[in-house]
């Protein structure tokens, strides 16, 4: 069973079958054009061309009925609003409609065009439900069966025996011609509709799917830094209270590596509270006002305090600083690009940030192996990694996501002269503070 879809998605996917039954009702206004086109041709040749009498002037005016129907429902389509199937089952009533009078007006069931009301039956098993469907199937019966008692006799012999010389055999071959012509183009474009609304909506459905695996994850990252929480404070008074105890001072080497414990107990706590942070839990720090172009360069110095032996290049080209909030989530999701390209490139990692239009660009490169070409095909999977370890591919799963999460992108590509580029879109009005908000901050 799919997962259910949360609130966002939900509208996303609404909005996706809106806008498929908009184009579905462009394709009927469009087919409608093309049968008012075609009914005055017939008239035209049928009247004037081969002689055949038929009353004109009643036929024209079914005809501006349909033109305005039409005018109407372009009118409708220009709303945007979603078209329910009750709309669409009653446009093509309306159709049965029209056909039916102007075939009451030109000999019936006995009139070769007749068939077109399978146009109007096949159009609406493709977009209705099979209630409005079967809806189509009776009405049309019911007009054929009515026509074949009530309608004007045509003066026009079947006379099969002339080959194509018969107008009546004329006319059931233009008839055919055009039933195919009309599915062949409109029911094309009509499923190349509904396979788009349904590729969209397995997209959010995997997307759902994914958004709940990083949930469970920050649940399990959250829990396990409450329970590591308490054995840290612990175990850091405790090394503190060692540093004074004279068989620790007395010792240098011995107190050197007492200190040592104390800083990484130290820093696997703020590990602990980051995660915490990003969780929405905080352990007493508050988010910070700063600007784009000093979070940068703090999270380029506090990884490369991480990674004393880098050989990162770093590069700001961000241009006209702006206000932003230091976001934690923001702040290990750039970490865990540089050491995915500290990993795969001990000896050349490069992170260049800039800036083009409303957006700010991250890129992140390195002169390792570069991707798979199935990773490449399948970036921010989860579990897509090459490192051969368990857990692996998690890091550049949360790092799309996160992008994703602030309306960003992420995109991979192998370079030419070897390694790999990550590159970061993140749209500035997700990460900018407005300017209200950034006179409030410094006020």
């Amino acid at each position: 069973m799919p997962p259910a879809l949360p609130a966002p998605e939900l509208a996303a996917a609404r909005t996706a079958s809106a806008a498929t039954g908009l184009k579905n009702l462009q394709q009927l206004i469009q087919l409608r054009w093309i049968a008012v086109f075609g009914q005055i041709v017939t008239i035209e040749v049928v009247h004037y061309g081969f002689g055949i009498p038929i009353p004109v002037r009643s036929m024209l005016a079914v005809l501006a009925a349909l033109v305005l129907f039409n005018i109407a429902s372009l009118l409708r389509w220009r709303t945007r609003r979603e078209v329910t199937n009750a709309e669409l089952l009653f446009a093509l009533l309306v159709d049965v409609g029209m056909l039916t009078a102007q075939l009451y007006l030109a000999g019936g069931a006995a009139n070769p065009f007749v068939f077109l009301y399978l146009l109007q039956v096949i159009l609406g098993a493709v977009l209705l439900p099979a209630w409005a469907t079967w809806t189509m199937v009776a009405v049309t019966s019911a007009c054929f069966a009515g026509l074949a008692l009530f309608a004007q006799p045509l003066p026009l012999r079947p006379d099969h025996d002339r080959g194509l010389a018969s107008p009546y055999v004329l006319g059931m071959l233009v008839c055919f011609a055009l039933n195919a012509a009309l599915l062949v183009t409109f029911i094309g474009r009509i499923a190349a509709n509904l396979r788009e609304r349904d590729t969209r909506l397995a997209a959010l459905r995997q997307r759902a799917a994914e958004e709940e695996h990083i949930v469970r994850m920050g649940l399990l990252a959250s829990g396990a830094a409450h329970e590591l929480g308490t054995p840290l404070s612990t175990l850091d008074v405790i090394l503190g209270d060692w540093q004074h105890l004279p068989h620790f001072s007395s010792d240098p080497e011995l107190a050197q590596d007492v200190a040592e414990m104390q800083t990484q107990v130290r820093r696997c706590k703020s590990i602990v509270s980051g995660i915490l942070l990003s969780a929405g839990e905080t352990r007493g720090e508050s988010s910070s006002a700063t600007t784009v172009c000093t979070f940068l360069d703090d999270v380029v110095a506090d990884w490369r305090r991480r990674r004393p032996d880098n050989r990162l290049s770093y590069l700001n080209r961000f241009g006209q600083d702006l206000p932003m909030v230091s976001d934690s989530a923001l702040k290990q999701m750039i970490g865990n690009v540089l050491d995915n390209a500290f990993e795969a490139s001990p000896g050349m990692q490069e992170f260049e940030a800039a800036r083009t239009d409303d957006a700010l660009l991250l890129a992140v490169r390195d002169r390792g192996p570069g991707f798979a070409p199935a990773m490449l095909q399948h970036i921010g999977k989860p579990y897509q990694s090459t490192k051969g370890r368990p857990g692996g591919g998690l890091g550049l799963f949360l790092v799309v996501n996160v992008a994703r999460t602030l309306g960003g992108s992420v995109a991979a590509r192998n370079r030419a002269e070897g390694g790999a580029e990550l590159l970061i879109t993140l749209p500035l009005t997700a990460i900018v503070l407005p300017a209200d908000d950034a006179e409030d901050a410094h006020g």
